[in-house]
């Protein structure tokens, strides 16, 4: 696979503010492994290799189990989630395809300050900023280095 154009070099402009996204979440509300997991989940869902070379790797590096890296895209069939991690993927698939129904929210509600369901939603979105980019671009995993992007 050959990249369409090399994002992190023309579209530098382009992506710097989507940079800054990021950084906001470093700090925001939500535990770095949660974001790392809706991050891996949802570029599942979106079909991003790109996207899952860099978050299995960044997951590994935080002590993430393959047990889990591999039950993830079944998480509704598997015991290894915590009810918290439950409620964000479930919240997380519903925000990207762009349909979360009263009784998401309200359960995610019971798990999540207000603050953190914008955060949460927030995640999702910026996953998808980059999913599209990727995919968009081809940009051609295996590459990636843990920590690479800050």
């Amino acid at each position: 696979m050959e990249p369409r154009i090399n994002l992190f070099e023309k579209g530098k402009k382009a992506i710097t503010p989507i940079f800054g996204i990021n950084q906001y979440l470093k700090h925001s509300s939500i535990d770095k492994q949660l974001m790392e997991l809706i991050d891996f989940r949802i570029s599942q869902i979106n079909q991003c290799s790109y996207c899952l070379d860099m978050h299995s790797k960044e997951l590994r590096a935080m002590g993430e189990t393959e047990q889990r890296l591999y039950g993830l895209n079944a998480w509704r069939e598997t015991p290894y989630f915590t009810e918290r991690e439950r409620a964000a993927l479930e919240f997380a698939e519903a925000v990207n395809a762009i349909h979360v129904s009263d009784e998401v929210y309200e359960n995610t509600k019971k798990h999540f300050s207000e603050e953190e369901m914008i955060d949460l939603t927030l995640v999702v979105n910026a996953i998808n900023i980059w999913n599209r980019f990727n995919i968009v671009f081809r940009q051609v995993p295996g590459d990636y280095q843990v920590g690479m992007f800050g």
